[in-house]
């Protein structure tokens, strides 16, 4: 279906439908990417036939499309996206629509989120890594943040900041991406807040968090790529966040392996309880904290820091693999 703008280009070249003329909404049924291509994000949907380039192939069939996952997110434009895929699978036996569809292993990806406003991160919320480091139940969830520096993709290494610090470990955690404005929340509507979900690694510098100056929680957790994200975002449509095994290996080594069954607050709490403080908006990340089994739950004398070289793989159930090389 074509249109006409009156408002300009979009990143990628995609014209941009005025706001009013088409629905706000989540986007169903779909598993998403970041891409880097031609120099820019672009937003991807993993199909049967291969990674689709929306902005390609909104430009190619003349329709509405966000360009980013930011757009997508940040303007609410899962109808517009759903509309898209669907034509264009439809229309995907032809030889030109098929010049839209990538293969996966040929793709750069980018984090899943690139700039969202806000990313909230739960800590102590497995009730099993609390009692490995020895910390009482939390009454109620813990809050600290990242920035935006921290984001980094599927399949890219992440250079470590040796010259600063030297305790480096992994966190594999469930990450939820919020869809809508949300203020105040009540837990049983919080989770229609969530446009998806993601893999992530809240990864850590425990030099710097716990033993700097007395503790500096924000330099343990916020230099450059401490936030790998990826490689999807699964709609919320098709997950269950609550009942998920998540898992992290290094160098093929399982160390993480638990189930998001053993939060001590669920994802409703966490969404409810941050809302009635901070008014999340669409796009912004929570991280719902780690299980047990990282390094700093071990015994001093059996604790092996990461280090270059190391191989970090991190899976969520139902959400992919997110794979990081340290360098």
């Amino acid at each position: 279906m074509a249109f006409a703008s009156t408002t300009g280009m979009t990143a990628g070249g995609v014209e941009a439908k005025p706001e009013h003329k088409h629905e706000r909404g989540t986007a169903h049924r779909l598993t998403l990417l970041t891409m880097r291509r031609n120099g820019e994000y672009r937003l991807g949907a993993k199909t049967e036939k291969g990674i689709l380039d929306v902005p390609e192939a909104a430009k190619l069939l003349q329709m509405h499309a966000p360009a980013t996952m930011d757009d997508l997110l940040q303007n609410q434009d899962g109808p517009s996206l759903n509309a898209l895929v669907d034509a264009v699978l439809k229309s995907a036996s032809t030889q030109k629509a098929a010049g839209v569809f990538l293969k996966e292993e040929s793709i750069e990806y980018g984090p899943v989120v690139t700039r969202p406003e806000k990313i909230v991160c739960v800590g102590l919320n497995y009730r099993r890594h609390a009692q490995e480091i020895g910390s009482p139940i939390p009454k109620q969830p813990v809050l600290f943040n990242k920035f935006n520096n921290t984001l980094h993709p599927h399949n890219k290494p992440l250079k470590l900041p040796v010259e600063v610090a030297s305790k480096f470990d992994y966190e594999v955690e469930l990450v939820m991406v919020i869809g809508r404005e949300a203020r105040n929340v009540s837990e049983n509507d919080a989770l229609s807040y969530v446009a998806g979900y993601c893999t992530g690694n809240d990864f850590s510098a425990r030099d710097l968090q716990l033993e700097s100056g007395g503790g500096q929680w924000m330099l343990g957790k916020t230099p450059d790529h401490f936030a790998p994200l990826g490689p999807y975002l699964v709609t919320a449509d098709q997950v269950d966040p609550d009942n998920l095994k998540i898992e992290c290996r290094v160098n093929d080594e399982t160390r993480q392996s638990s189930n998001t069954n053993d939060f001590i607050f669920n994802s409703r709490k966490m969404i409810s309880h941050i809302s009635r403080y901070i008014t999340l908006k669409p796009g912004d990340i929570v991280f719902t904290g780690t299980p047990e089994g990282v390094i700093l739950g071990h015994p001093k004398e059996k604790q092996v820091w990461l280090k270059a070289g190391d191989k970090v793989a991190c899976s969520v159930e139902k959400l992919g693999e997110l794979k990081f090389e340290l360098g």
